[in-house]
């Protein structure tokens, strides 16, 4: 078996645009007609900048290649033009090449992925979602603790175990800084209003990106101890998990990363510098799918967990299910809500939410199929990247609690 063929689909996210502006997907075909689809994770160019760079590393390196050789592949993507270390545009192409790759596999030996990385371990998977904003709403529930408490109660009764919010303020290329006293306060009150609107029926995490120094984050972390978070995400920005480290041993709440993160190398100085506990690669961008199995293997080494992230389409998301079905120290995936909304649109089969938890699929490959119509019909015409940081500094701090 061999691939002949590639094709790039970049399909405009409609508004709100929960998930981010667009998406990138990558299918491959084998001369059995065999096809394999998925999904590259925001690299920091033009989408249609990323098709080229998409089409040039398939034209090098994987036409005429046999899709089973996934390890061999890796080595030689990675390696191009003699880089051979982590990187997150490499990294989200070859991602999304080796998804397609694992996709043709399972559906030649007609198995879920899952099922040829070890084996189901969990039949279903506790899910969260961001506590995202209505239409109608009166106020900003990103910045208003009461609406955020009062739709974390409505996902609740909808059956999501866990949500996730972030109050601390925009995250900025000029990173990481010194919260004001209000910016602390404000996410204190944040984090204590929902706790005491969702009582032991939810657990909440506390998600940042990366916006403030160790100092900074370690007096935030205390005081949000008192609402016992599940996790302090991405405190700390991702190029030094020796200060991360610090953070973490300065709490009880576990510390979470790894969104922006790229292959086991990057992933093992987390857990050689007891940086974090629970790690959240995303398939879109970390390797791929094997390459999220081998850090999940390290990870259950040092006792941590995994969570994987999302914030992007519904192809990383079922090669996401894929890792976390057969990893015995899976503890939760992220969701776009509840998944109904375009990214089950933009699939022929569903990906199945029920109670709170994802269903994997028994469908061969990654369980998923991309409805093409779909996908043209919606192509991506704007020129904002997928999601990007406040180019300019913050100073102060106004009335809703935020440095902004």
């Amino acid at each position: 078996m061999k691939i002949i063929d590639v094709k790039t689909f970049v399909v405009g996210n409609p508004p709100p645009h929960f998930g981010g502006q667009y998406w990138i997907f990558v299918k491959l075909t084998t001369d059995t007609g065999i096809e394999g689809i998925g999904e590259v994770y925001s690299i920091p160019f033009n989408p249609h900048v990323v098709e080229t760079m998409i089409e040039d590393v398939c034209e090098r390196l994987v036409i005429g290649t046999d899709p089973y050789k996934i390890e061999s592949l890796w080595r030689r993507l990675y390696s191009s033009a003699f880089t051979q270390r982590p990187d997150v545009t490499m990294g989200g192409i070859l991602s999304g090449i080796e998804t397609a790759c694992w996709d043709i596999i399972g559906k030649d030996v007609n198995k879920p992925v899952y099922e040829l990385l070890g084996g189901q371990v969990h039949e279903k998977l506790l899910s969260y979602t961001y506590i995202y904003p209505e239409p109608g709403d009166k106020t900003d529930v990103y910045r208003d603790p009461e609406l955020s408490a009062e739709r974390a109660v409505e996902y609740v009764k909808k059956g999501f175990k866990a949500v996730k919010f972030d109050p601390v303020g925009p995250f900025t290329a000029f990173d990481p800084r010194q919260l004001s006293i209000h910016a602390l306060e404000h996410s204190e009150k944040f984090a204590n209003t929902l706790r005491e609107a969702v009582g032991g029926e939810c657990e909440l995490l506390f998600g940042t990106h990366g916006q403030m120094t160790p100092s900074s984050a370690i007096r935030l972390a205390r005081r949000l101890e008192k609402s016992d978070p599940l996790w302090f995400e991405e405190p700390t920005p991702p190029d030094r998990p020796e200060e991360l480290a610090r953070v973490a041993a300065s709490t009880t709440i576990p510390i979470a990363t790894g969104e922006r993160l790229t292959s086991k190398y990057e992933f093992v100085r987390l857990l050689e510098n007891k940086a974090a506990s629970i790690l959240q690669m995303a398939m879109g961008r970390v390797g791929g799918i094997l390459e999220g199995k081998k850090i999940a293997g390290m990870a259950e080494a040092f006792h941590a967990q995994i969570a994987p992230h999302l914030y992007c389409g519904p192809i990383e998301a079922a090669a996401n299910m894929q890792v976390c079905t057969c990893s015995p120290n899976f503890l939760i995936m992220e969701c776009i809500q509840d998944f109904d909304n375009f990214h089950n649109k933009l699939l022929k089969q569903p990906l199945v939410w029920e109670d709170g938890y994802l269903i994997p699929s028994p469908r061969p490959g990654i369980g998923v199929e991309l409805d093409e119509e779909v996908a043209a019909a919606h192509p991506y015409t704007g020129s904002a990247l997928h999601l990007d940081s406040r180019m300019t500094p913050v100073y102060g701090h106004h009335g809703n609690g935020c440095d902004d």
